[in-house]
């Protein structure tokens, strides 16, 4: 007998929810909109709700210019997002935790969704669904390509049937909206501002990534460390054919660079990957480059690997910039820890999820496919202290792959993954008192 009692029309409001979210996609710490509604919809239903600088740090990474963050609060405000909050998080703080305590003593839970989406422009063919049923991005070059707005709706979605069933609750549970997932830059400063510094178990998720519909994934490892790294070479302009000698080529540095980090060597203690993303430089064919800018990734299999693939990079940015007299500087704009999901609270979900309707599949712990995730963060501080961490996978049909401008999930992933949080809450609680007994 399933412990919570689940309104029926939640599961059409969670689906009307991911539409609307689908509709104004906001990239990170630009959520103005989304979580301005999250957080107003938490409040209708009594939720302690904290935003903005209360559960994110002012050292963030990757945050837009003020003249983003303002054209994207201006539009917010426009376009159904909830005042009172918008103005909680100006500058781009975007973050929202909402508490609900039980009426029972018991652990505290924690539920981490993402918000944020993506710079791509999305498709406009006939037959893309969200094309099709009108809800396709507004937002032109802003699409949830990855399905951080089932995320957020499965958030709410979770929030309303606790707060319709407080009286089962045993202990605290929070959910956490977090911004800024893509480039891997939010989750650190929450966990900076102590969101997850309370947390006994934390239960963070992902739908699709090449699972099929009615598959769970208990816990995810193989998050591969990494750092995103912006640099900025700066030379001299001249005259490229009168007196090309007195100029600084910063495209030249730039080039180097690019030939140098792509032959780090490898370490023997685990898989690396090198990227240079792009390359934008000078102003003419006739003008000796007098700048040049690199955005590049770092990412390791483990601690160890990272920090030498990420040094090695730093030494050969330099390097370069060196070898041809230009300046340097550079800006850690993302970055995500290598951590694996507590076996222990996996295998609950796993237990949960085995009574779920529709779900056909269930496998306890695998590897996130070479990938990078800033949860990682809140899950190395939650085991850190003691606590129980997972990252967990529900299949869904994926219309194209993760960051493709056709990019759509069947919504049938949504009463799973909602039925499979519930029943793992009651795992969770069974677990906690068998340990009592022991």
């Amino acid at each position: 007998m399933n412990l919570f009692t689940i309104p029926s029309n939640s599961l059409k409001q969670i689906i009307a929810w991911r539409r609307d979210f689908h509709k104004y996609p906001e990239v990170g710490w630009t959520e103005f909109r989304t979580a301005s509604i999250i957080a107003n919809e938490l409040q209708s239903l009594g939720f302690q709700v904290q935003v903005g600088k209360e559960v994110v740090s002012e050292e963030r990474m990757g945050v837009p210019s003020e003249e983003i963050l303002t054209k994207v609060y201006e539009s917010a405000r426009t376009n159904g997002g909830h005042i009172g909050f918008i103005d909680k998080m100006v500058g781009g703080y975007t973050g929202v935790v909402g508490t609900i305590e039980g009426t029972k003593t018991g652990p505290t839970i924690a539920f981490r969704f993402d918000m944020d989406a993506l710079d791509i422009l999305e498709s406009k063919e006939a037959g893309h669904a969200p094309e099709l049923n009108g809800f396709s991005s507004t937002h032109a070059g802003r699409m949830h390509a990855c399905g951080h707005d089932a995320h957020s709706s499965l958030g709410l979605g979770l929030a309303t049937v606790l707060s319709q069933n407080k009286e089962k609750i045993e202990g605290t549970i929070k959910i956490i909206f977090q911004p800024a997932e893509e480039g891997v830059r939010g989750a650190k400063s929450m966990v900076d501002a102590g969101v997850v510094d309370d947390v006994d178990y934390l239960l963070s998720m992902h739908v699709g990534t090449g699972a099929p519909l009615g598959t769970v994934i208990g816990g995810s490892n193989g998050f591969l460390a990494t750092s995103k790294i912006d640099a900025k070479f700066t030379g001299k302009a001249a005259h490229a054919g009168a007196e090309p000698e007195k100029g600084t080529n910063a495209l030249l540095a730039a080039a180097s660079a690019i030939l140098g980090l792509h032959s780090i060597s490898r370490h023997s203690g685990g898989a690396s990957r090198i990227n240079v993303g792009t390359c934008v430089a000078g102003d003419g064919r006739n003008i000796i480059p007098s700048h040049a800018t690199l955005k590049l990734e770092t990412r390791g299999e483990n601690s160890e690997v990272h920090t030498y693939v990420h040094d090695q990079a730093i030494s050969v940015l330099e390097g370069a910039a060196q070898m041809h007299g230009a300046n340097l500087s550079y800006e850690i704009v993302g970055a995500a820890r290598t951590c694996s999901s507590s076996r222990e609270l996996a295998e609950l979900v796993i237990n949960a999820a085995k009574d779920v309707s529709d779900v056909n599949q269930t496998i306890p712990i695998a590897d996130f496919a070479a990938g990078s995730e800033d949860a990682t963060f809140m899950m190395e501080r939650v085991q850190q202290n003691g606590g129980l961490s997972t990252y967990s996978i529900f299949g869904t049909t994926l219309a194209a792959g993760h960051h493709h401008e056709r990019f759509d999930i069947d919504e049938a992933v949504l009463p799973i993954a909602l039925h499979t949080w519930l029943a793992t809450i009651e795992q969770i609680y069974q677990h906690e008192r068998r340990g009592a007994n022991d």
